[in-house]
């Protein structure tokens, strides 16, 4: 006997094991001979990180594709593995050698601290995969990869070689985005704007060859900033040249207070003449837009600070040039080795007491902060590996163009394009000890040398030196052999590479690349990619730049781009808001199954999903109404495993359900190949629930019942096919339970011959017209019954007769040959025919004809019309109010926008309860 209840916490752990124990998941488990391959690479999880609820839609949505494709036949494989997540995994390390009192890494020194990252990583890191496994992710665990195994960093090497031979990487000093507190350079990704309420500084910069005034607006000009420390690398001031206040300005000069440097004045459209005094001070070191304006004016670049965001001028030559000897000293004395935010205080002091500051607004403005430091972040001017993004962008927007490549939904084309085409170049080097670190080395002479190894860049160095004279071929020959000398001849980059760099290399890295695998011969390209709209740029574009670049194919054909999971109220999570939900936990309350339906059901393209427990609590109960349904027929002799051949059952109630069935199997057939996940679940909930678990368990009770045998026999072998279609159909979405269910129902000392997940995907294509219009006239027939019924306000027990008015003789013949079913299931004492409608009935139309519902001594008609008409006013007057609500534009502006679309989802439910209750007033007359 099945179990009364479906206990997903000891059934879940008990099926993953059977998985495991049966290698379910290996590439190519359960593939037809001569299928078609299916593959998907993971996006890899931070080596740091824990399940959280994007992952959790990210990877169900990955495991319906894939436990789709397998159950089809093809030659699947789902590739998993990790990301080093240099920042992160660094930050781990160094926290716990704090907490435990050990040396920093500085003292240990890199090799020892690298050591000690990847014991880390040995008993601690990875904790994710194991969550994904709870959550029913079906990769195949056996080739599980890491963005730092040999065969990656290989992969790694070779291309950033090929590369920087082509011309393609190169190094440069440019502004990145800095955290000090980490003194390394980070991706934008990495950056987290932030609301800050802060100040607007006002300085006068006095104009060279006029006696400074601070009365006189003509001696001076006024610039604002936020961050004043900064003057101390202005190199201009830029106005607008279309801005007559400023036009006799251009090319004079303004001298900087304190320091005294000369800067000039230019003309600049980057200047807004709406905005502050029209002037803006430009320190092309310090600033992205400033940067730019340098370079269009050729202004010198004065980084003023250092990588832990101190002031750094002593010694500084860039700061020096230009100075008088006084002023550089007084600047010197008073600044050198301050933190940024006491030079900020102090030079605003000293401009106040000087008479150079003109005033201070307070100022709400975005700051950026460093996600994994927390501190604010300097753009700063150093030294950095950079790849030719233009260069390689140009194939990976045409492959999209051509349709090599399908974004899915297609609007996030645009959105690709438009970072594409307009893409900076990519700084990929990070001053960081964990990740890929550069395959470069410098010669005595500062010459760079870049190959796969040491042993390479070596020789090529040695051959270098020897060519141009600078070593003997002795020395050449001595440094070769004794790798302790060369150490000191050629010293390696210290800085690691950016880790999308190697994340861009994953869909052909995993297949073995560099090397030609059968599987990367098999798998490549992948098929789709399953990605947040989040990391298009970082990971999503990458791939594409970096697969066409090494491969010449596109990395994947279709990239499917999932939203947001928000609250119930559809507001971001958080954790300052509190509303973070952790999947881990829900799996515990509801199991795996109830959280993953949830998920794929709310899954639709262009739409965030509102994650209600409620909701998860619900499709839980859905898990349990097919188990129920299940008991149910394993009561009644089902038959499972049973063939079935449609055009020999006789039953009418039978043909209609395989009727049903063979069109759920064909929307959700069509649903997924067009990456409809919601629609797709909502199929199976439809057919489940509506067509199984309702209306034929509740049709076939007499037919079980009955004395006919051969229709009995029928029904149980129809019965145990449609269950097991339906366990297929839904085990791309709820697997636990349909794998349980599947095993439990196999008959008696006959196991099932394969596991659900490698059992053929349901086929059928079958049709009887007859008996699916007259069963669904009968089910819409009984549930409009029933909801007239509720709307009025009938009492469950208390039996109604039916009425057709005016009815046809198809009408009438269907009355009669399903009056029982109306009595049993619609609570119908008698069924008649009138001319007219009798007075003080319910009346409802359906299929063209008209019935009636005579309630006269079941309800109060008075009292009801009532009751309906002060509800329907009521709805109206929320209706008015959210209405007044939308129309007030500084609510709709100022209002965070999952607020607004509360209040337009409320309206629309607001007026479907008029539009119901006004049809129930109808009704009554």
């Amino acid at each position: 006997m099945i179990d009364k209840t479906f206990d997903a916490a000891a059934v879940e752990p008990r099926i993953a094991e059977r998985w495991e124990a049966a290698d379910a998941f290996r590439a190519g488990a359960g593939a037809r001979p001569g299928a078609p391959a299916f593959s998907i690479v993971i996006p890899p999880p931070n080596v740091t990180g824990s399940l959280h609820i994007g992952h959790a839609l990210n990877n169900t949505l990955q495991d319906v594709l894939v436990r789709h494709r397998r159950m089809l036949g093809d030659n699947v494989l789902w590739q998993p593995g990790l990301d080093h997540a240099g920042i992160a995994t660094q930050m781990v390390v160094e926290r716990q050698l704090a907490e435990r009192g050990e040396p920093h890494r500085r003292e240990m020194g890199r090799d020892a601290f690298v050591e000690r990252v990847w014991a880390w990583k040995g008993e601690s890191g990875g904790a994710i995969l194991r969550q994904l496994r709870r959550l029913g992710a079906s990769c195949d665990w056996s080739r599980e990869r890491f963005t730092m195994d040999d065969g990656l960093s290989r992969a790694v090497r070779r291309v950033f070689v090929q590369l920087y031979r082509d011309g393609l990487i190169y190094k440069d000093r440019r502004l990145v985005n800095w955290d000090p507190k980490l003194r390394t350079a980070i991706s934008d990704i990495e950056v987290e704007q932030r609301e800050v309420k802060g100040s607007l500084w006002h300085f006068r910069y006095p104009v060279e060859g006029r006696n400074y005034d601070p009365e006189n607006a003509n001696t001076f000009i006024t610039v604002a900033t936020t961050r004043p420390e900064t003057v101390l690398g202005d190199t201009a001031v830029a106005v607008n040249p279309d801005d007559d206040r400023y036009r006799d300005l251009v090319g004079r000069h303004v001298r900087l207070p304190l320091i005294g440097r000369v800067i000039p004045i230019v003309a600049d459209d980057y200047a807004d003449p709406e905005a502050g005094s029209g002037a803006v001070k430009i320190t092309p070191a310090h600033d992205f837009n400033d940067f730019e304006v340098g370079k269009r004016h050729d202004l010198p670049r004065i980084n003023v600070l250092s990588p832990d965001a101190r002031i750094a001028i002593r010694d500084n030559p860039d700061f020096a040039e230009g100075l008088f000897t006084d002023d550089a000293e007084r600047a010197i004395g008073m600044f050198e080795g301050l933190d940024r935010f006491a030079a900020r205080k102090l030079l605003v002091e000293w401009m106040s007491e000087e008479g150079y500051l003109a005033r201070v607004d307070d100022h709400v403005h975005m700051v950026p902060h460093g996600d994994r430091g927390g501190v604010p972040l300097e753009p700063f001017l150093t030294d950095q590996w950079y790849v030719d993004a233009a260069t390689l962008a140009r194939p990976a927007i045409a492959a999209v163009r051509e349709g090599q490549t399908t974004f899915v939904p297609r609007n996030w084309e645009k959105t690709y394009f438009d970072w594409m085409e307009n893409i900076e170049p990519w700084c990929i080097s990070r001053q960081l000890w964990w990740g890929h670190q550069i395959p470069a080395w410098y010669g005595p002479d500062g010459t760079v040398f870049v190959d796969e190894d040491e042993d390479a860049a070596a020789a090529a160095a040695l051959a270098h030196y020897v060519t141009n004279g600078t070593i003997t071929d002795a020395r050449a020959r001595e440094l070769a052999e004794n790798a302790d000398e060369r150490a000191t001849f050629l010293t390696r980059d210290e800085d690691v590479l950016d880790t999308w760099f190697s994340s861009g290399l994953w869909p052909f890295s995993t297949l073995g690349w560099p090397d030609e695998t059968p599987e990367l011969k098999t798998y490549y390209p992948t098929n789709v990619v399953v990605s947040g709209f989040d990391i298009i740029f970082f990971w999503v574009a990458r791939m594409m730049m970096m697969g066409l670049y090494v491969t010449d194919e596109v990395p994947f054909r279709t990239v499917y781009m999932h939203a947001l999971v928000r609250d119930k109220n559809g507001a971001k999570m958080s954790k300052s808001k509190g509303n973070v939900i952790d999947p881990l936990d829900l799996v515990d309350e509801f199991g795996a199954d109830a959280l993953r339906f949830t998920l794929t059901i709310l899954a639709a393209q262009g739409r965030d999903v509102k994650l209600d427990p409620q909701r998860i609590a619900g499709y839980r109960n859905f898990g349990t109404k097919i188990w129920n349904a299940t008991r149910f027929a394993e009561m009644n002799g089902a038959v499972h495993g049973a063939v079935v051949d449609p055009g020999a059952l006789s039953e009418p109630v039978n043909r209609w359900a395989l009727s049903e069935l063979s069109l759920a199997i064909r929307e959700v057939d069509d649903a997924l190949a067009a990456y409809r996940f919601n629609d797709a679940a909502s199929a199976v909930y439809r057919f489940a629930w509506n067509v199984v678990c309702d209306w034929y368990v509740e049709l076939t009770k007499p037919i079980f019942l009955g004395a006919d045998e051969a229709a009995k026999e029928e029904t149980r072998r129809v019965t145990g096919f449609i269950l097991d279609q339906l366990y297929a159909l839904l085990h791309p979405m709820m697997p636990f339970l349909t794998e349980e269910l599947w095993a439990v129902t196999a008959p008696a000392g006959s196991p099932r011959s394969t596991l659900l997940c490698h059992a053929p995907w349901p086929a059928l294509d079958y049709r009887d017209e007859e008996a699916a219009e007259d069963l669904n006239w009968l089910v819409e027939m009984v549930g409009t019954i029933r909801s007239v019924r509720s709307q009025m306000n009938v009492p469950p027990g208390a039996e109604a007769p039916l009425v057709a008015v005016g009815a046809t003789p198809m009408a009438v013949e269907r009355l009669d040959r399903h009056k029982a079913a109306l009595g049993r299931l619609g609570r119908v004492s008698s069924v008649s025919v009138a001319s007219t409608a009798p007075e003080q009935a319910a009346q409802f139309v359906l299929g063209g004809e008209t019935y009636a519902l005579p309630l006269a001594g079941m309800i109060d008609i008075a009292a009801e019309k009532t009751r309906l008409g002060k509800a329907a006013t009521k709805a109206r007057g929320e209706v008015e109010r959210i209405d007044r609500k939308l129309a007030n534009e500084r609510f709709v502006a100022s209002a965070p926008d999952e607020i607004v679309e509360q209040e337009r989802e409320k309206r629309r439910d607001y007026v479907a309860e008029v539009e119901k209750l006004e049809a129930a007033i109808a009704m009554l007359g």
